[in-house]
C-alpha cells in the first residue's frame, strides 16, 4: 500500500494521513500473518483497538516511543473510524470457513478504502487478494484468489477520483489474474499507466 508508485498518486495534503493509515493496515496484516495462537492475536488487536479509541478521543494520552502511533496521532487525532479496521482484522483472525474468510477480507478492504476516501464497493478485489496473502492454508488462499479473479471490475467512479485506490484495485486484479504469481515488470507498467493516465 505504501509503495512509492501508489503513494505519489495521493494528493500531497493527504499523503501523511494515508501513509499512517496504510501503515496501520500493514501492521495489522503482519500481526495476522505472525499470529500462531488466536488468543494472542486478539490481545494484540485489543491493544490497537484501545489505541484507535485514544486517537479519536484523547490523542495526547497515547504512549510515546511507537513511531506508527506518533504518525497516527499527527494525522488522525480527533478522528474516529480506525477501530473498524481493527475489528475487520479480528474477524479475519477468527474466520473458520471460506465464507467467513471471504466476508472478513472484503470487510477489511472496504473499511480501508472508505477510510482512504473511496467507496467500499471498489475494495472487493483488493480485499480478497489481501486475504489470500493472510491465510495460512494454500487451498483457502487459492479460493480467495479465485473469488478476486472472478469479481466484476468496479467502475472508476467507485473510487471517487482517488487514483491511488484505483491503482490498488487494478494491481490486485493483475495479481489475481495470474493466480497469485507476481509479474513485477508488468505490474510496474500497469501502475505507471494508471498513475499517468488514470486508466
Amino acid at each position: 500500500m505504501r509503495d512509492p508508485r501508489v503513494m505519489v498518486a495521493v494528493p500531497q495534503v493527504r499523503r501523511a494521513a494515508m501513509a499512517a493509515l496504510w501503515g496501520l493496515a500493514a501492521r495489522l496484516t503482519k500481526l495476522l500473518i505472525d499470529a500462531r495462537e488466536p488468543l494472542i492475536g486478539q490481545i494484540k488487536l485489543a491493544w490497537w483497538r484501545d489505541m484507535a479509541a485514544m486517537i479519536a478521543s484523547d490523542p495526547d494520552a497515547l504512549p510515546k516511543g511507537e513511531p506508527l502511533l506518533a504518525e497516527l496521532q499527527a494525522t488522525w487525532a480527533g478522528q474516529g473510524g480506525l477501530d473498524v479496521l481493527v475489528d475487520a482484522a479480528e474477524a479475519m483472525l477468527l474466520a473458520e470457513s471460506d465464507d467467513e474468510r471471504r466476508m472478513a477480507s472484503e470487510s477489511f478492504g472496504g473499511q480501508l478504502f472508505a477510510l482512504s476516501g473511496g467507496d467500499a464497493a471498489g475494495a472487493k478485489r483488493w480485499g480478497l487478494v489481501w486475504g489470500a496473502g493472510v491465510v495460512e492454508a494454500e487451498p483457502a488462499a487459492r479460493r480467495l484468489l479465485d473469488d478476486a479473479k472472478n469479481s466484476a471490475t468496479p467502475p472508476r467512479g467507485d473510487f471517487g477520483g482517488n487514483r491511488a485506490l484505483l491503482m490498488l484495485d487494478r494491481w490486485a486484479a493483475s495479481i489475481a489474474g495470474h493466480d497469485g504469481e507476481r509479474h513485477l515488470r508488468g505490474e510496474g507498467l500497469l501502475l505507471l499507466r494508471i498513475g499517468l493516465f488514470g486508466r
